[in-house]
């Protein structure tokens, strides 16, 4: 796999792997459109956490009711109890990238779609969170990314983060590589991502520089419109 470009990669892998996860969660088919609310409502009664009401989630995203119900059954399929673990989580994101370690990168992915920070990833926050990398403008899609680079959730993106998610990004994708990875290439990387993206110079990224600067870039607009609609 050819390397080029990493701070598109860093910021397109994270629709295309959550695509993944979709795939894995049976989401990807097409949505049927005579669903049973009454079944739908027994299946919400029987788990661990309820989700929200359809027509509050309905509202908080762009899915419709029936693409929610049928969302909901994929997603209790894979997690019978209604919540995702961080384990389970990084369990699903290995299986694609067996040749090396995803666990870093899945808990940072994990930490992005844990809203309340409450160890587990419920219902609705999985489906806010795939409404906007799948149905959300460039600019709600470049916020969530930014969420997930921001760490430690401070508003500015630092160095030292940057390059803790290149790192996860270079171990997940493993040493099998072409053209190979020098060793020191993530950080390379990191000082070309602020380079482009630190405008005043003051060593930190934030959110309006990242923005501006990603609206900016054909390739990475390109890449935000890739995955528009999969459902």
């Amino acid at each position: 796999m050819a390397i080029q470009g990493m701070e598109l990669f860093a910021v397109a892998v994270v629709i295309l792997l959550f695509i993944m996860v979709l795939k894995q969660f049976g989401m990807t088919e097409p949505l049927s459109l005579d669903d049973d609310s009454a079944d739908s409502d027994l299946e919400l009664a029987m788990v661990r956490h309820q989700p929200e009401g359809l027509e509050q989630l309905q509202a908080q995203t762009k899915f419709t009711r029936k693409e929610l119900q049928s969302l909901y059954r994929g997603f209790k399929n894979e997690c019978p109890s209604g919540l995702v673990d961080e384990e389970t989580f990084k369990s699903i994101y290995s299986q694609f990238f067996p040749q090396g370690d995803a666990t870093t990168y899945a808990h940072f992915l994990f930490n992005a779609f844990d809203m309340d920070r409450n160890g587990s990833i419920r219902f609705e926050d999985f489906v806010i969170g795939l409404s906007v990398l799948l149905r959300g403008s460039v600019t709600e899609k470049l916020r969530w990314a930014f969420n997930l680079y921001d760490i430690n959730k401070d508003g500015y993106i630092t160095k030292e983060e940057m390059l803790a998610i290149m790192k996860s990004i270079y171990d997940m994708m493993g040493r099998y590589t072409f053209p190979c990875v020098k060793d020191n290439a993530a950080f390379e990387h990191v000082e070309k991502f602020f380079q482009k993206m630190d405008r005043n110079r003051d060593g930190v990224v934030t959110i309006d520089e990242f923005i501006e600067t990603c609206q900016k870039d054909e390739n990475i607009m390109s890449s935000m419109q890739l995955f528009e609609n999969v459902i």
